[in-house]
């Protein structure tokens, strides 16, 4: 005896659309974490002082806060537009 019942048809990978996993604001909060981290480490090295302020007091939280944006910008969902 068939059953009465119909399947729901199948999805096949071609009928959803992918697009770019990230959008251009999470590209953006990565790229400017980078620039800080780079921008940070070069702020060091031209300081030429291992106990001077930038190196102690400024860098360590512009680094931490830069790998977090960077984390966020990962993590954030791009908006849709639907």
């Amino acid at each position: 005896m068939k059953s009465s019942r119909k399947k729901p048809p199948a999805h096949k990978a071609e009928d959803k659309a992918h697009g770019m996993p990230l959008g251009k604001t999470n590209y953006l909060i990565i790229g400017t974490g980078a620039l800080v981290i780079a921008g940070s480490f070069w702020g060091m090295s031209i300081e030429r002082q291992v106990d001077g302020f930038f190196a102690l007091n400024v860098a360590p939280f512009l680094i931490i806060g830069a790998f977090v944006a960077i984390g966020f910008g990962i993590l954030l969902r791009p908006i849709s537009r639907f």
